[in-house]
C-alpha cells in the first residue's frame, strides 16, 4: 500500500500543515520521523518554491525548519538554493547556516 505525500502551495503552508501539528503531538520528536539518527530515503511531503516542487526527507531536523519559518514570517526569504558537487540535483539550504551537518533534506523533484 503506498501512501500518496501531500504537496503544499508554499513552506509556510507546509510547516503550519504538516510540522506544526507532527510536533504538538510528539514534542520529544528531533526529526520528522522521530528517530534520532540516521538517513532515510523517506519523504515526509513536498511544497512549492520558485516554481519548483521540493521533497522534504523525513530525517530533517525539525527546529531547522522553524529557523526557516521563523524567518518568512519576518519577511525575509530564508533559503538559497544549491547544487550538489556533481551539480547532478538542486537542495535548499538555510541562509547563515553550516553546510556540514545542515539536517536540512529538502531536494528539488
Amino acid at each position: 500500500m503506498s501512501i500518496t505525500k501531500e504537496t503544499y502551495p508554499d513552506f509556510k503552508e507546509f510547516y503550519t500543515k504538516a510540522v506544526e501539528p507532527l510536533k504538538e503531538a510528539n514534542v520529544s520528536y528531533i526529526r520528522l520521523d522521530g528517530k534520532l539518527k540516521g538517513d532515510t530515503r523517506v519523504i515526509f511531503a513536498y511544497f512549492m518554491y520558485q516554481d519548483k516542487k521540493w521533497k522534504v526527507n523525513a530525517d530533517t531536523h525539525i527546529d531547522r525548519l522553524k529557523i526557516a519559518f521563523d524567518e518568512f514570517a519576518k519577511g525575509n526569504d530564508p533559503f538559497v538554493i544549491k547544487t550538489v558537487r556533481d551539480a547532478a540535483a538542486e537542495y535548499l539550504a538555510i541562509k547563515g547556516q553550516p553546510v556540514r551537518n545542515a539536517k536540512l533534506s529538502i531536494f528539488a523533484v
